[in-house]
């Protein structure tokens, strides 16, 4: 099962920012009254995505959810995910683009731009 951290305040964002300069982040922007968001959120639930899902839920921090979109240069939509590396989003999909296979792979090609060169 994947680990969900709500993100509510400004600060918990700024965190969500901070972290992606040293590895990648996974974000999601939930709505709770959308069936295909409860939908998308059971699948990265049950999917086991390879890192924490830090969760804005819409209907509570519109604020938040606005200033992901501001910040990542993306249209607002919900359900929504993105791969966070280096405070910018490297993939996301929304709506039934959201599943954790998908996920999965955005994030491990993301670790990638964290690894450091071999040694010649």
């Amino acid at each position: 099962m994947s680990q969900f951290r709500p993100v509510t305040s400004a600060a918990d964002l700024e965190a969500v920012w901070s972290a992606s300069q040293s590895e990648p982040v996974i974000l999601f922007k939930h709505s709770q009254s959308c069936g295909v968001s409860l939908m998308a959120r059971e699948l990265l639930a049950e999917g086991g995505v390879p890192a924490p899902v830090h969760e804005i839920v819409v209907q509570r921090s519109r604020d938040l959810s606005q200033a992901a979109a501001d910040r990542l240069n993306v249209r607002h939509e919900s359900p929504q995910v993105f791969v966070v590396a280096h405070g910018r989003a490297v993939w996301h999909s929304s709506h039934s683009g959201v599943t954790a296979d998908r996920v999965t792979r955005a994030f491990r090609d993301a670790a990638a731009s964290f690894t450091p060169a071999p040694a010649r």
